[in-house]
């Protein structure tokens, strides 16, 4: 076993509490209702997949495309004003512009202004959207500029709440692991090889956000009786 493969069965021992891990199938029949998703999937062909691979052996020391055993949800908007916009972005396969790597940059959702919940990746795919934890994340983008836009936008916060619970309750993810894209350097989760990509993280949904975005998820998942976990515990950033 590599020293790579030691350090994530690591951090995930740590994350879990000494929890058992699954496949990568969902862990359990679901207890809340699946939203209506609808199907747009993006192309993800071969090429696309063994880029995803080569970039998940460059940055996490694991040679696969699969997302295995996800274990955190990442909370995005997309700065832009239309899913279109979103979906030509991911769609294109480009380099991106930050970082300049292939596989492009793609979201598993993008929730749009009016609450349509837009799928364009499978959730046994590894999507690239937030640095550290593409390995065991979901990446769910929210059409919008700010934070503040998505919290008082009620059907666009409904449908993501509803669609987060649901993704919660079937693989188990505790409310502790549903972040801000803002808040991934403090994941027990996140974990990057490349020194200089360590403390690269994105401003949105701040931590003051996500506490009033938690709250809300809570009490719908109080509603379903699904478990929240343990409160979060501090990280301190592996940075240089």
């Amino acid at each position: 076993m590599t020293r790579v493969a030691v350090t994530l069965i690591g951090l995930v021992a740590v994350a879990l509490g000494a929890c058992g891990t699954a496949g990568s199938t969902p862990r359990a029949e679901s207890s809340v209702p699946r939203p209506r998703i609808v199907r747009d999937l993006i192309p993800f062909d071969a090429t696309r997949r063994a880029q995803t691979a080569a970039y998940a052996k460059r940055h996490y020391g694991i040679n696969t495309w699969r997302l295995r055993n996800p274990h955190v949800i990442v909370e995005h908007y997309t700065g832009s004003n239309s899913f279109q916009s979103a979906y030509s972005t991911f769609a294109s396969n480009s380099p991106d512009v930050e970082l300049h790597e292939r596989p492009g940059v793609c979201a598993h959702f993008v929730i749009d202004r009016d609450g349509t919940i837009h799928q364009l990746v499978r959730l046994d795919t590894m999507c690239r959207h937030t640095v550290g934890l593409n390995w065991t994340a979901f990446g769910i983008e929210h059409v919008g500029t700010s934070d503040g836009e998505i919290l008082s936008n009620r059907a666009q916060l409904s449908a993501s709440r509803a669609l987060t619970l649901w993704l919660m309750s079937r693989y188990h993810i505790e409310l502790r692991n549903v972040i801000g894209h803002a808040e991934s350097l403090t994941s027990p989760y996140h974990h990057e090889r490349y020194r200089s990509w360590r403390c690269q993280t994105h401003g949105d949904w701040q931590h003051a956000d996500m506490v009033v975005y938690r709250a809300a998820l809570s009490r719908l998942a109080r509603r379903y009786g699904v478990p929240l976990g343990p409160a979060a515990r501090p990280v301190t950033p592996n940075c240089p």
